[in-house]
């Protein structure tokens, strides 16, 4: 068993639970109780009342800016990234006793360029965070998303650690069970969530870890399971947006059609964050001009990014891979690989290699994709459908039976195209 795995099911839980053995005395005090975090419009406008009598109030608007990410992620609303950091800096702009930045908006800063895809940024303002207070544990969880999303994976595992000797609570479980995920470890990383479950402190937190058991069971090939644990997390939240997504992607697998477009469209109208997945089970459906107009609107809101100067070029090289230009998907991966070297983003650009042609290229970013450990449907069928293009058909063969034995649901299109290769060179 990994030792990160004997440390959090042993050792750790007795410090969780021990009276006093999560906080460190020079820790600043938990909040004060009020609304329930899962209130979370309720709360923002307490935090806003508050602030319109008291202006000066540094800690009241560093509180406002984490409720805003919240909102953010819950609801997949960028416009919240905004005003978090509006809250934020104001926060910063304001005096405090030792003269300094109030520490918990320069810990918001980073999770907010954790959300904006600046992870370089992110590492910074929590270095910064760890000079001034090493004993403020959430800035241990913005260092460690951080190096999970640039690849620095011993890093993340360190940070992790040291977070656990800490404070070992709902925001370090999470973390080790994506952990556990990127290692191709799903049952640790299973039992890992359901502990964080166990201590959820709120139906928020309680949907966000039923989300990601969801998830679990997704890319496990269990879409059933999967459902199971979507319809947990909206029970508690019904505005889980993650949720909301994974409940329709189950429900097409399952081969409930007719439901998955109504949840799809449903969801695309509040958060268009899903506008290409739901594209792209209309294109397998054989509605062509329903997935065109989904695309439209992945486009625009693309434009409007770039525009601004917030890029997200994974997710413009994703997109154009599979349905646009290749070479420009090549550009924009290309230019997301210099800022940090994941596994997604090793795939993403190995596969749009492939799509341009290039498939020599392309099978050196598969393979260090499945090096540094991705455990992953949809990456094992990018890398057999390269090894098919290089004529290697046992490898691919190899590679594309695994994608199916690992998820046969992982993508529409893709797995009914893993399974026409392999018929094809039975």
């Amino acid at each position: 068993m990994p030792l990160l795995v004997c440390l959090l099911l042993g050792c750790v839980l007795l410090a969780l639970y021990a009276p006093g053995g999560a906080l460190r005395r020079d820790e600043p005090p938990p909040q004060q109780a009020g609304r329930s975090p899962y209130d979370l419009a309720g709360s923002i406008e307490d935090a806003q009342n508050r602030l319109r009598g008291h202006p000066d109030d540094a800690a009241a608007w560093a509180g406002l800016g984490f409720l805003y990410l919240e909102q953010a992620r819950r609801t997949a609303d960028g416009a919240y990234h905004a005003k978090a950091r509006g809250a934020f800096e104001r926060s910063m702009r304001l005096p405090t006793g030792d003269g300094e930045p109030y520490i918990d908006a320069v810990i918001g800063m980073g999770a907010l360029a954790n959300a904006g895809h600046d992870f370089a940024g992110a590492v910074r303002w929590a270095e910064r965070a760890r000079e001034a207070a090493p004993y403020r544990w959430p800035l241990y969880g913005v260092l460690i998303d951080a190096h999970l999303e640039l690849g620095q994976y011993q890093q993340a595992e360190s940070t992790l650690r040291h977070m656990l000797d800490g404070r070992p609570d709902f925001a370090s479980f999470t973390r080790a069970a994506r952990l556990e995920r990127v290692h191709g470890r799903p049952g640790p990383a299973r039992e890992l969530l359901h502990r964080a479950c166990e201590i959820a402190g709120d139906p928020a937190e309680y949907a966000f870890c039923q989300g990601q058991l969801g998830d679990l069971a997704w890319h496990t090939g269990d879409p059933r399971a999967a459902l199971t644990a979507y319809a947990e997390a909206l029970a508690a939240d019904p505005g889980h947006v993650p949720s909301q997504a994974g409940r329709a992607r189950a429900q097409a697998a399952l081969g409930h059609v007719h439901q998955a477009r109504r949840g799809y469209a449903s969801l695309v109208a509040r958060a268009p964050s899903f506008v290409v997945e739901y594209g792209e089970l209309l294109e397998h459906l054989g509605d062509r001009a329903g997935a065109r107009r989904q695309y439209a609107v992945f486009t625009a809101q693309h434009k409007l990014l770039a525009a601004a100067g917030n890029a997200d070029h994974l997710a413009m090289g994703t997109y154009e891979a599979d349905h646009g230009d290749p070479d420009t998907a090549v550009r924009h991966l290309r230019a997301e690989w210099k800022r940090r070297q994941s596994i997604e983003v090793a795939d993403a650009l190995g596969w749009a290699l492939h799509r341009a042609g290039r498939h020599a290229e392309a099978a050196t970013y598969a393979a260090r994709a499945e090096r540094l450990g991705g455990h992953h449907a949809l990456f094992a069928y990018h890398r057999g459908e390269i090894e098919q293009a290089l004529g290697h058909t046992a490898s691919a063969r190899a590679h594309l039976t695994r994608a199916l034995s690992l998820n046969p649901h992982f993508s529409p299109a893709g797995a009914a195209r893993a399974r026409e290769l392999l018929a094809a060179t039975a």
